[in-house]
């Protein structure tokens, strides 16, 4: 399985999820029956410190992954640049990098304004 790259984007204050639908290199999906996820969200790869996305493989057949995060956390975020990974676990207990890439988390300037 290759490993994806996707950046995201979180606002503070706001409810974030995504969604990503894993494909094998031949276009077909990844079948993550069996398999357990966990993803982390950390300043930089050396930081100890770190926030954890709500993990659900909500099609596994489909290799269909969802990540989210309830406002309550993302409020307790500072603003800026992040890293975040998406470690897979299969049934035989290895453990292979999904997805990875930078966040953004930005804070809302308009909030105030309504």
């Amino acid at each position: 399985m290759s490993v994806y790259v996707r950046n995201l984007v979180i606002d503070t204050n706001d409810d974030f999820s995504e969604i990503f639908e894993l494909e094998q290199s031949g276009g077909l999906p990844v079948n993550l029956t069996g398999f357990g996820a966990s993803c982390y969200m950390r300043k930089s790869p050396e930081t100890s410190s770190f926030k954890a996305f709500t993990v659900g493989i909500t099609s596994a057949a489909e290799g269909r992954v969802q990540i989210s995060m309830a406002s309550t956390i993302t409020t307790t975020i500072k603003p800026g640049r992040y890293v975040y990974d998406l470690l897979l676990v299969r049934p035989n207990g290895s453990k292979t990098i999904g997805v990875e890439g930078n966040v953004l988390v930005r804070a809302g300037i308009s909030t105030g304004c309504f």
